[in-house]
């Protein structure tokens, strides 16, 4: 769960916890003094290794030392049946209560086995040596013996638990370093914080037995709260202050610390290589009223999982960084790229609009007074080849600007489509209406069936793209070469060829074509420096046949030439027309 919230701007809290309030004795209790119960009984709980605070844990630990009773009531029985027969001697039955001595301490602990050792000694005084019952034991030699063997029992039940302790810290390692292993591979193929967040939260929580969150800073002066539902819930404005300082101090506070160390919760700042880039919040789950702070070997090991926590977060940072850069590099790369592929084709036109205007101006004012009034003048024929290269070079201006900006509104993905049930050959024939000047020398073949239904398209944009690849199969072959555009249904698509007799198109440069500001090495060898393209024509062809759902392509025809190719979804049956009234028709005679 995700909360964000404010920073306080509060000061730190103290370090010093509030003053406990006295708590009234209950009715009924003896009038023995507090102060003297509570050391009596802290002398029980040290001398039998028990917590009062924990009473579950008072009754096991009572269990262990009941069972250390039993095993050598046990052993005792062994060696009371064994003891009458004249093949088994004395040492016989103390190895028995040997082997319980080491049984109990592997199972239960230092306590309980010299507990152990201390009924062993009085089990064979009272059982096994003569004069059975004796209250004495009898002799000095059985009194070293007996030392002995109780010397010998305590190293062997402290020689026992502190295998067992190894092994068991052995195990806790391996279950630490497995834990830690895992954590380091999820996090090491993540990239994203919030997965980042969420793995260490799981994986943390798991190992500590906790309730986890982390605070990250975020721009606006915010602290961003991912973590267990539970605990961000229940994170209040003091929590908020406590974790604060921590993120400012890059210091540990909170339970078991220096600072608000009354908090139920440790506060542990991710400080990675550039400072900490958040804080984790652990709260552990208490088994009894009282919740205990983490070991100093716990620690050490939250540290590390805090670090290669903060280390992931870091990482996430500079990689989404390191994409903001490659972004601007990319967006500066093209701008570039821009303004030097449009640089020239801007200057172009202009150049040209401006040297035939000033040819006109100059024209009609006489160079000297005394010149006849037509010296200055241009004829009629010359006049008129000026006006036609303006109107020419602002039309190729206006064209080349709408290019731009079409490729913009496609970027943007601002462009809106209105899809109408229209018949494709009247978007033809309304594409060579417009290019009727361009294609005047060339013939232009349509195979159109007279069976084609028709499709569901924006009419104005799909005309856009009929008329850039017409002009571009006109801009790009030798004049007087035929162009053919036919039309057909194919795989439930409505499929469009504009072809030519071109030099056709080079080996992968069938997809690249459709790149921006790229031009294919044949077509720049066949266009003039006055019809030299942008590159952007094919590309917002393909912008404007993609936001249909349709796909579009090149390929070289078999007998020479290149065609160019794009579907348009049929998209299921149009409606059933009406016929217009008589009187509002525009087709009336």
């Amino acid at each position: 769960m995700t909360r964000d919230t404010s920073r306080p701007a509060e000061p730190p809290p103290s370090a010093q916890p509030p003053p406990a309030k006295p708590v009234p004795r209950p009715v009924g209790a003896p009038a023995v003094p507090p102060t003297l119960r509570q050391r009596l009984e802290h002398l029980m709980d040290v001398i039998l290794g028990m917590d009062r605070a924990q009473p579950a844990r008072r009754s096991a630990i009572l269990a262990q030392y009941l069972w250390a009773v039993l095993a050598i009531a046990l052993c005792t029985e062994v060696g009371r049946v064994m003891f009458p027969f004249p093949y088994f001697e004395l040492d016989n039955v103390v190895m028995i209560y040997m082997l319980g001595i080491v049984v109990v301490a592997l199972r239960y602990g230092r306590g309980p086995a010299a507990l152990a050792s201390l009924l062993t000694i009085v089990a064979i005084n009272v059982f096994f040596v003569p004069r059975y019952l004796a209250t004495v034991m009898a002799g000095a030699q059985n009194l070293i013996t007996f030392g002995s063997m109780f010397l010998i029992a305590i190293v062997i039940s402290s020689l026992a638990v502190r295998t067992k302790q190894q092994a068991e810290d052995a195990r806790q390692r391996e279950e630490r370093a497995a834990a830690l292993y895992s954590l380091s591979g999820e996090l090491a193929g993540t990239v994203d914080v919030d997965d980042l967040i969420r793995i260490a939260v799981q994986h943390i929580g798991d190992v500590f037995h906790s309730l986890v969150l982390i605070m990250l800073p975020n721009p606006g002066d915010r602290l961003l709260i991912m973590g267990d539902e539970e605990m961000v819930n229940g994170m209040d404005l003091d929590a908020q202050r406590v974790a604060e300082w921590a993120l400012d101090q890059q210091r540990m506070a909170g339970l078991g610390t220096e600072n608000a160390p009354e908090s139920d919760t440790l506060y542990v700042p991710l400080i990675a290589s550039r400072g900490a880039v958040g804080v984790l919040c652990l709260q552990p789950v208490a088994r009894s009223a009282v919740r205990r702070a983490p070991t100093p070997e716990q620690m050490n090991l939250l540290q590390t999982f805090a670090n290669q926590t903060a280390l992931a977060v870091e990482r996430a940072h500079l990689a989404e960084e390191a994409q903001q850069a490659q972004v601007q590099v990319e967006s500066e790369r093209l701008r570039n790229a821009l303004l030097s592929s449009v640089s020239h084709d801007l200057r172009t036109p202009l150049t040209a609009i401006s040297g035939a205007a000033s040819t006109l101006l100059e024209s009609d004012t006489p160079v000297h007074p005394e010149s006849g009034p037509e010296s200055g003048t241009l004829d009629a024929s010359t006049r008129r080849e000026l006006l036609q290269s303006i109107y020419d070079e602002a039309d190729r201006l206006n064209r080349l600007v709408r290019n731009l900006l079409d490729m913009t509104r496609l970027e943007a993905g601002s462009v809106q489509v209105h899809k109408e049930w229209q018949l494709i050959e009247e978007v033809i024939g309304a594409a060579l209406t417009r290019l009727e000047k361009q294609l005047a020398d060339r013939p232009v073949v349509t195979d159109l069936p007279p069976d084609l239904p028709p499709a569901l398209f924006d009419g104005a944009l799909i005309e856009q793209v009929l008329t850039n690849l017409l002009e571009n199969a006109a801009k790009y072959t030798q004049p007087g070469s035929p162009i053919q555009i036919s039309a057909h249904v194919a795989d439930q698509a409505l499929r469009v060829e504009v072809a030519d007799r071109g030099p056709g198109l080079a080996p992968g440069d069938e997809q690249r074509v459709f790149e921006k500001f790229y031009r294919a090495k044949q077509y720049r060898a066949e266009s003039s420096g006055s019809e030299r393209g942008t590159g952007l024509g094919l590309t917002i062809c393909r912008g404007i046949i993609n936001a249909h759902g349709g796909s579009i392509w090149a390929e070289n025809r078999p007998d020479g030439g290149a065609v160019f190719c794009f579907t348009l979804p049929l998209g299921g049956h149009p409606p059933e027309a009406e016929l217009p009234a008589t009187e509002n028709s525009d087709f009336s005679a």
